[in-house]
């Protein structure tokens, strides 16, 4: 018997919904499942501090138009008021 290591889904009704077709066998033919499931539904971690993706895109939309408007300034001032030890 051969393993086969895929991911997949649940669906409302209990069919397991496999997220990419598996490739390089022929059908059909019985299987054995063995299911992996959570014990708790695992929340990713939310960093207070961590800046929303859709801010960064912005800024960089903005930071990118200014380089092309030739909106820059000299790497040298750059670290003016920056304490840095």
């Amino acid at each position: 018997m051969k393993a086969i290591e895929v991911t997949g889904k649940i669906d409302a009704e209990g069919n397991l919904v496999l997220d990419q077709p598996i490739q390089g066998t022929t059908y059909p033919h019985q299987v054995r499942v063995i299911v992996l499931v959570p014990e708790q539904v695992e929340v990713e971690a939310v960093d207070p501090d961590d800046t929303p993706v859709e801010e960064i895109k912005a800024s960089l939309r903005r930071a990118l138009q200014q380089a092309k408007a030739g909106q820059t300034r000299p790497l040298s001032q750059m670290w003016e008021g920056i304490d840095a030890e």
